[in-house]
């Protein structure tokens, strides 16, 4: 049986109607005094159709309750509508009379209609409501799954080549005197090497900041796919001057929604990942590819593919271990994870396969309909 309890009034030392209270009250009151126009303009215009009076009210008790917090204010202006409707609209006007011949009937039966329709309302409400509280509770805890992911995963990724860079610093400068030439060289190269993989990750978390973190929106624009492309390998040839890359895009001209900065930042990230992880010296494949809803991008090597048991991790920002690989540090985990984060907060999605002669990852961008935080 559906209990109906009015709403909780909280204690004030002043002895002050809270806001809450007084704003709904003002507001059912509102509502019903604009039914009541509308309907003496109806009984005015159309005599002949009364029923549009009930329809009015009717009307007016789902606003009551879509409006207002609790059953209470949908309980009270069905009272008030129905009484309305006998006081106003039901011969002898301007009297309250329930003694006309099945008026009694009538009154109950659409009093029975008005609180029944003021409840599903209510109840539609408050689910609609538990549906977005529990949809905010679902995106916190991914918000806090992914960043505990990031922070495990850098803990492992900065440790290990910052260790590096410090022990190669030091044996180059314990052993001055005793090394030669080409194992100083050597030594500097290994530190410049890790440099550069710390000035990649910390470029990968600085792109992250570019994403809202309260609704994990972007702003985006329309930008030209080639071009963003084209700026990627761009810079991505800064750092591996010597990795192949072929590419393949569309010959139509593609506009689409996106940050460009981001979505370079996951194609440099997935070309690294291909040059660095394949063991094969053949050239990474970039592919565009066009549907009426989306672009693919495709990023293909032709090298060891990557192991079954970690395909299903790998965008979660677990540590990476390349197998039969002394390059440790170069994990795979917080720049895929990254790569997931971006792409999601596009509209997009991104996987990875192996194939016959290695393995892809490809993310899709959708050609419209992007969320953007200044919208």
């Amino acid at each position: 049986m559906l209990s109906i309890l009015p709403p909780q009034i909280p204690k004030s030392g002043s002895g002050q109607i809270p806001s809450t209270v007084l704003k709904d009250t003002m507001l059912t009151a509102f509502i019903l005094i604009i039914a009541t126009a509308i309907s003496f303009w109806f009984f005015h215009t159309v005599p002949e159709n009364p029923a549009n009076i009930a329809l009015v009210y009717i009307t007016a008790l789902v606003l009551t309750a879509r409006f207002t917090s609790g059953y209470v204010y949908g309980i009270a202006a069905s009272l008030v509508s129905v009484t309305g409707i006998n006081y106003l609209f039901t011969y002898p006007y301007f009297q309250v009379n329930f003694t006309l011949t099945g008026y009694p009937v009538t009154f109950v039966f659409t009093l029975i209609i008005s609180l029944m329709v003021s409840t599903m309302t209510t109840r539609i409400k408050e689910q609609a409501d538990a549906l977005v509280e529990r949809e905010k509770l679902l995106m916190d805890a991914e918000k806090e799954k992914m960043r505990a992911n990031l922070l495990r995963s850098i803990s492992h990724d900065l440790r290990t080549p910052l260790t590096g860079i410090i022990g190669n610093s030091s044996t180059y400068i314990d052993n001055f005197d005793s090394l030669d030439e080409q194992e100083k060289l050597g030594l500097v190269g290994h530190i410049r090497e890790d440099s550069n993989w710390l000035l990649n990750m910390v470029e990968n978390l600085l792109s992250v900041t570019r994403i809202d973190q309260h609704s994990m929106k972007i702003a985006t624009s329309m930008e030209p796919v080639e071009e963003v492309i084209s700026e990627a390998v761009l810079r991505f040839h800064k750092r591996y001057p010597d990795a192949p890359v072929q590419v393949r895009v569309p010959e139509d001209f593609l506009m689409i929604p996106m940050d460009a900065m981001l979505i370079e930042q996951v194609i440099i990230n997935l070309l690294e990942n291909a040059t660095i992880h394949s063991g094969s010296s053949l050239p990474v494949e970039l592919t565009v590819t066009c549907t009426d809803k989306q672009v693919a991008f495709c990023v293909r090597d032709y090298g060891k593919g990557i192991s079954l048991k970690k395909l299903d991790t790998l965008f979660d920002g677990s540590y990476y271990e390349p197998e039969h690989s002394s390059d440790g540090h170069k994990g795979m985990g917080i720049g895929l994870s990254i790569c997931k984060t971006i792409i999601t907060a596009h509209n997009g999605t991104i996987t990875a396969a192996n194939h016959e002669k290695g393995c892809q990852f490809t993310f899709t961008l959708p050609m419209q309909g992007i969320r953007n935080a200044d919208s």
